[in-house]
Parts: C-alpha cells; sequence; structure tokens
C-alpha cells in the first residue's frame, strides 16, 4: 500500500470516529434540553405574550397559504427605517442572556448581520419569552418582528447599524445544538489566531480537511459569502464580454469516445458496452463548432482530469471557461481577446466587488492585483532569457516547471510592473497535438499561456486545421486516432484557420484573491482524495 493512501485511510478513520463523537453529543444536548423543558418552553403559568414566540409547526410551512407579510432584508436595514416596525429571517448567530429579563441575539441573512434586543416590558416582551430566545440553538433559523432603533454608540459585532426592539420572535427550523465546527471560528484569520497566542490566548483554528468536511457551514463565513459571490461574477463578466463581442455559447458533450487533450489523464468508463471518457475539455467540439460555421463560441462547464496532482492548485474537476474563434491572419488575434477580456473583467471586478473583496481581505489578506492596460507579451525564448540571466537553468525546448514560473512572475513584475501578462510561442513538444506549428521554426509552437502572481492561468493557441497534419500530430502524441475519426472528419469538409483558449474559473478567482488554495474557491472540490460531500 502506498504512503499517500495509508495516510488517507487513517485520516478517514479519524474523521468518522470525530462524527461519531459528535452525534453522540448532539443527542446528548437535545436530550438535555428536553429534559429542562428548554425545548417547548415550558413555564409556570399561561403567559398572555404566548402567542408572539415560539417554534412553527412543520405544517405551517408547507407552503398553507400566502399571508402577504413583508419580509426586509438583513442588508437594507438603515437609519432610514428608524421606528418602523419590520419583518426580518436569517440564522442565530450569537445569542447572549443579561441576566433573566434582556437578551441580545445577532441575526445573519446571506452575511449581514444585525442586532436584535429583547427587554422585558409589560404586554410587550415576557420573562418566558426572553428565556425562549435564549434557548434557541445557534444557527438556528428565526422570524424576528420589531422597532428599529439607532443606537447612539456603533455596533461592533453587526453590520447594519440600527438595532431592532424585538416584538415577536418564532424560530422557523432549529439547528442541532452542537455544531461540528463553529461558523465564527471558521470566519477567523490567521493573523488573529497568532496575536491570540502571542497573548496566551489559544483560538479555534479550523483546518482545510475539516471546512470541507462540513462545507454547508464553512460557507457561511463573510469570506466564503463574497468568494462565490466574486467566481458568479467572473462567469457573468467572462460571458457577457464574449456576447458582445459577437460570439456564441455552445454547450459540449462531457461524455467522449476518445481523450480530448492526449495523454492517460482521462476518467475511463463504459458507455452502453462501450469503452468511454469523461471530457478533459470542450476542446475537439468548440473546434467541430467552428468548421460548423459559428465563427466564434464559448463554452461554460466542468471539465475532468484524473491526474494524480495534490498540489495547491490541481482539482480532479473544475469548471472551464472556454474560447474558439476564426482567425483571420495571425494567433496574436486570440491574445487580442484574452488581454481585452481580461482587462475588462479585473476593471469591474475592483468596481463592482468592493464589499466582496472586502471581505476576503480580512480573513485572507493580500494585494490588489498589478496588470497594466496593455497586456504585456514574451515570447517563449525571451521567457528562457530572463531566466538564465537570473542564474536558472532550464531547458529550451522543454515545460517551464512551477518554481520557474514563480521565478519568471517575480522578473516580469520587477522588470514589468505587472502580474497579469502573456508569453507565447511554446516548443511544440509540450503542447497538445492539435496545436498549430510555428512557420519560420517547427520547434516552436503558435500557442500561448497567461500567467497571473507567477502561475499559469490560461493556455491557447492556433489549431491544425489540415486533417493530415491532425492525424500525424495525433500519432506523434500517442493518441489512437480512430478514437477521434469524427473530429478529424470534422475538417475534411472545409476548416477555417482558427484558435482559442481555456482558463479555470476557479484558477482565476484563487489568483485574483491570491488564495493560497483552489479547494478555497470550489464549492464542493473534487481532487484524488475527495469525492464528498
Amino acid at each position: 500500500m502506498e504512503p499517500e493512501q495509508e495516510i488517507s485511510k487513517k485520516a478517514a478513520k479519524k474523521e468518522a470516529a470525530k462524527a461519531e463523537k459528535l452525534r453522540r453529543k448532539q443527542e446528548a444536548a437535545a436530550a438535555a434540553a428536553a429534559a429542562s423543558g428548554v425545548a417547548g418552553v415550558s413555564i409556570d403559568g399561561p403567559d398572555p405574550l404566548a402567542a408572539n414566540y415560539g417554534d412553527i409547526p412543520v405544517k405551517d410551512l408547507q407552503s398553507k397559504a400566502v399571508s402577504g407579510r413583508v419580509w426586509t432584508k438583513v442588508s437594507s436595514l438603515s437609519d432610514e427605517l428608524k421606528d418602523q416596525t419590520v419583518l426580518i429571517r436569517g440564522r442565530a448567530q450569537a445569542i447572549r442572556a443579561v441576566g433573566k429579563k434582556m437578551a441580545f441575539l445577532t441575526v445573519r441573512e446571506i452575511g449581514y448581520t444585525v442586532q436584535c434586543v429583547l427587554t422585558v416590558a409589560p404586554d410587550v416582551v415576557s420573562a418566558q419569552m426572553v428565556k425562549f430566545a435564549t434557548a434557541i440553538s445557534k444557527e438556528s433559523f428565526v422570524d424576528i418582528e420589531g422597532v428599529v432603533t439607532v443606537p447612539p454608540e456603533a455596533i461592533k459585532g453587526a453590520s447594519q447599524q440600527v438595532e431592532i426592539q424585538v416584538r415577536k420572535i418564532y424560530c422557523i427550523n432549529r439547528a442541532a445544538p452542537v455544531l461540528p465546527i463553529n461558523v465564527e471560528d471558521a470566519a477567523r484569520s490567521e493573523i488573529e489566531i497568532e496575536k491570540a497566542l502571542e497573548a496566551g490566548e489559544q483560538l479555534v483554528r479550523v483546518n482545510q480537511d475539516t471546512r470541507l468536511n462540513y462545507r454547508m457551514l464553512d460557507m457561511r463565513t463573510p469570506a466564503n459569502q463574497a468568494i462565490f459571490r466574486l467566481e458568479c461574477q467572473v462567469s457573468n463578466l467572462f460571458r457577457q464580454f464574449l456576447l458582445n463581442e459577437d460570439f456564441v455559447e455552445i454547450q459540449t458533450p462531457k461524455l467522449t469516445a476518445g481523450t480530448s487533450e492526449g495523454g492517460a489523464a482521462v476518467f475511463k468508463l463504459e458507455y452502453k458496452k462501450q469503452p468511454a471518457c469523461l471530457a478533459q475539455s470542450p476542446q475537439l467540439h468548440k473546434q467541430m463548432a467552428i468548421c460548423g460555421d459559428f465563427g466564434r463560441v464559448f463554452v461554460v462547464g466542468p471539465v475532468f482530469r484524473a491526474e494524480d496532482s495534490y498540489t495547491h492548485r490541481h482539482l480532479c474537476e473544475f469548471t472551464g471557461l472556454d474560447v474558439e474563434m476564426e482567425i483571420k491572419e495571425h494567433y496574436s488575434e486570440v491574445m487580442d481577446v484574452v488581454d481585452r477580456l481580461f482587462v475588462e473583467m479585473f476593471d469591474k471586478l475592483n468596481e463592482r466587488c468592493q464589499k466582496q473583496l472586502e471581505a476576503i481581505g480580512k480573513q485572507y489578506p493580500f494585494k490588489p492585483l498589478k496588470y497594466l492596460r496593455k497586456t504585456l507579451r514574451l515570447t517563449f525564448e525571451e521567457g528562457i532569457q530572463m531566466l538564465k540571466e537570473a542564474g536558472v537553468e532550464v531547458d529550451p525546448l522543454g515545460d517551464l516547471n512551477t518554481e520557474s514560473e514563480r521565478t519568471l512572475g517575480k522578473l516580469v513584475l520587477e522588470k514589468y510592473g505587472t502580474e497579469f501578462y502573456i508569453l507565447h510561442r511554446y516548443p511544440l513538444a509540450v503542447r497538445p497535438f492539435y496545436t498549430m506549428p510555428c512557420p519560420d521554426n517547427e520547434a516552436y509552437s503558435n500557442s500561448f499561456d497567461v500567467f497571473i502572481r507567477g502561475e499559469e492561468i490560461i493556455s491557447g493557441a492556433q489549431r491544425v486545421h489540415v486533417p493530415e497534419l491532425l492525424e500525424s500530430r495525433a500519432t506523434q502524441c500517442g493518441i489512437d486516432v480512430k478514437t477521434i475519426s469524427s473530429y478529424i472528419d470534422s475538417f475534411r469538409y472545409g476548416a477555417p484557420p482558427h484558435g482559442g483558449f481555456g482558463v479555470g474559473l476557479e484558477r482565476v478567482v484563487m489568483l485574483f484573491c491570491a488564495l493560497d488554495n483552489i479547494r478555497k474557491t470550489s464549492l464542493f472540490p473534487r481532487d484524488p482524495r475527495r469525492l464528498e460531500p
């Protein structure tokens, strides 16, 4: 057995033991709550205000009727609503009792928080109502109706600078009394943890695997809410830019008869008693769409890679943003699209997503990406020369390893003041079989990679559109031509010169925000060790 597999099995057993221990704790906590009468709010004598609080029965949440009530978003709560009665719904993020006659609840809705106050007062709030509120478990869903007030001092523990004086509170759905991870722990930055250690205090550090095991809790943190909302914007900006440039969005199959990139890193399966693969990219089909006279196409969809890559930047499944287009004269036309697309994307992310970037930076501090108005382009040979001058020896006709890419990124930043640049004219030997060779030197190709902060995010090239050359290149790369015969045949009926590129959505967000692991930008990551949740 491989050491990595042994470690993986031990980790799985450890997680299973933790899950069982958590289950027992939850059962004990629930039993204790029931025994104390908290769950049903057992009280001495009738409470005349009992209708203003309690657990909503499931039958009342089964779409029985439309009441016409209006819920105010927590994000909309401001001093403009002073003295108005509002109804909000959110999670009970924090609950704090102050004696028996007062309690504070912090309610969170989609990353925004507001402080709610219960104070015992005749005919308004009863002691039993306060008791009910303080017994609600963290992360439970509640409906709160109350009056908006503006405190004289700033509220440190909430995003909204108003309070709600609670008049009614109902629990819509209770979370387990004991949670596997606390959202406040998961939201803590490394800087906070280190500062606490220096002061002699130990705070909980939630590790990456635990976060992913309980992703539904982890994704509630402000940083994660921001990361995936930013990721949504990246996808939208990609799509909108290309639509404005007369590209057509297409949908390509994810089940294929053969490999689309070459090599053995494919997920193989049986398809109606025939061998098949999960698509490594939409490459072949987007080229076929160009042969079908679409002119300019793009695809947003899942991509599968069976590589055993245990790195901070590789996944077995990710979201691919792929482009293919006719070219008139030169593959620089494709690089022109990359240039305009990403400069516009970065501009709009900085402009539209300031709150999200601030939330991400609070937990994962980073410096804004440096990029030029006109993206820098260097040839592969120029990049190799820069590395040589810095004392880094690399194969002039080989690929760059991760360390060389990072070193070149630092050199480019120092010399040109940018962390986003294009490196083109790669050696042909390190590119896929469908890459067009350079006209002046067949050792090189009409291809390019794009880098952010010293890491590659895009691969692109002019494609071979001549079937005879395609067959020759595929054979040289060890691909069975029979498995891609329909792809090659599509070029026998007349094909225009064309090129394109592919980029991983998760990697763009990771590097734009200078995050240290791609699993932070994949909602439910799939890597060689993870298939759940």
